[in-house]
C-alpha cells in the first residue's frame, strides 16, 4: 500500500534543497525548508499548512514570497517553524510590501511563526493579513523535548546543528501505519470508497474501538475493520532531512539519532572527498560523509541532495561517492533514483 505521505525533493540536486510532503487523499502538504518553490504548482502550495526552516540562508528561505504570493488570499493559517530569529526574517519581509489594500473585509490569512530551541519554543508571533501583517506576540507552543509539532496522526521532530549558524534538521514520525486489504472488504461487502480515509485517520487518531464508520446507509466500527483485518496497522513511516551542517562529532551524533530508522533519509552530499578541507571551511557535507551518516543511522533509502555547482559536470562522481560510503553502491538490478528522490 502506498504512505500516507509521499515526499519528493522539489528541485534538481544542484539546486535549493526543498522538500515537500504530500499527503495522499488530504487537501494537506509541509515543507522542509523554503527555498526555491517555483516547480511547484500553486495548487500544490495552497495545500502548504507548515513550513519547517532549517535556517535563513537565501537558499533556503527565498521561496517565502512565493508561498506568500500563492497564499494570500486564502482565510486560513500558515504554520512557520525554525531556529531563533525566524520570526524576525517573516517581519522583514513582509514589511517590505505595501499592505494599504487589506482591511477588515480581506480574506484573513493568520501567518504563525515560532522560534525553536532544542529546549522548547522561544518566541511565537502571529502575522493577520486583516491588521496588515502588524507583529502580534502570542504563547510558545508548548512541546515535548525535541518535538516541533504534534498532530493527531504525525509529529515533526527536530536537532540544533552546527552551521557556523543554527541550523535545523527534521523528521516526520507517522504514529501509525493504516492499510487495507481489499479481499477482507469484499468478504464484508464493503465498497472501496471515501469512508476508508476517515476509518484510517481514526485508528492514527487512536478513536476508540467502537467507534462508528459510516458507509452509505450502514455503520460499521472501528473493531469489526481491525478484528477482521480489512484495516491493519504497523509502524508508520519515518522521513528525515538534514542539510547545511559541518561534519563534527556532535553534529554526526545528533543526525544520527535523529535519522535512526528513516524509510527515506535526505542529506546534503555537497562535496567531493578530495574537496573535503574547502568543504569544512563553508561548513558542509562531503558525499562520502554524507554516505558514512545515513548508514550509521540505518535508513532504508538514503537521498543525496544540495550538490555544490562546482560539480555540474561531475555528478555522478558525488553520487558514486556517497554511495559507496553508505551501501557500497548500487545493488546490481536496483531501480536507478531520479533527481526528486522517485525510482525509474
Amino acid at each position: 500500500m502506498a504512505d500516507l505521505i509521499q515526499p519528493k525533493l522539489v528541485n534538481e540536486p544542484f539546486s535549493d534543497p526543498v522538500l515537500f510532503l504530500d499527503f495522499r487523499f488530504r487537501r494537506r502538504a509541509l515543507l522542509f525548508d523554503l527555498g526555491y518553490l517555483t516547480p511547484l504548482s500553486t495548487r500544490e502550495i495552497v495545500r502548504v499548512s507548515h513550513v519547517f526552516v532549517s535556517h535563513m540562508h537565501m537558499d533556503h528561505f527565498v521561496g517565502f514570497d512565493r508561498l506568500l504570493r500563492s497564499q494570500l488570499y486564502q482565510p486560513t493559517g500558515l504554520h512557520l517553524i525554525g531556529p531563533p530569529g525566524l520570526g524576525d526574517a517573516v517581519e522583514a519581509k513582509l514589511r517590505a510590501y505595501t499592505w494599504n489594500l487589506l482591511g477588515p473585509h480581506s480574506a484573513d490569512l493568520v501567518i504563525c511563526v515560532a522560534d525553536w530551541t532544542p529546549a522548547g519554543f522561544v518566541r511565537c508571533s502571529h502575522f493577520r493579513a486583516r491588521a496588515g501583517f502588524a507583529r502580534e506576540e502570542g504563547e510558545p507552543p508548548r512541546v515535548p523535548t525535541g518535538v516541533l509539532l504534534e498532530d493527531d496522526e504525525f509529529r515533526v521532530e527536530g536537532a540544533m546543528l552546527d552551521h557556523g549558524i543554527p541550523s535545523l534538521a527534521f523528521a516526520l514520525q507517522e504514529k501509525v501505519r493504516v492499510d487495507v486489504r481489499k479481499s477482507r472488504l469484499d468478504q464484508l461487502g464493503l465498497p472501496v470508497g471515501p469512508w476508508l480515509t476517515e476509518a484510517k485517520r481514526s485508528v492514527r487518531r487512536g478513536d476508540a474501538p467502537d467507534t462508528k464508520i459510516a458507509i452509505g446507509r450502514r455503520d460499521i466500527s472501528l473493531a469489526e475493520l481491525l478484528a477482521t483485518q480489512a484495516l491493519t496497522i504497523g509502524p508508520g513511516q519515518r522521513v528525515a532531512y538534514a542539510t547545511d551542517l559541518i561534519y563534527n562529532p556532535e553534529n554526526v551524533a545528533r543526525v544520527v539519532a535523529l535519522a535512526r530508522g528513516a524509510r527515506q533519509f535526505f542529506i546534503e552530499a555537497g562535496y567531493l572527498d578530495e574537496d573535503r578541507a574547502l568543504a569544512a571551511s563553508r561548513r558542509h557535507l562531503t558525499a562520502a560523509q554524507a554516505g558514512r551518516i545515513a548508514r550509521a543511522a540505518g535508513v532504508t533509502r538514503a537521498l543525496p541532495m544540495h550538490f555544490s555547482w562546482r560539480y555540474l559536470e561531475r555528478e555522478d562522481e558525488l553520487r558514486r561517492e556517497f554511495e559507496a560510503n553508505f551501501d557500497g553502491g548500487r545493488k546490481a538490478g536496483h531501480p536507478k533514483m531520479t533527481r526528486n528522490g522517485s525510482n525509474s
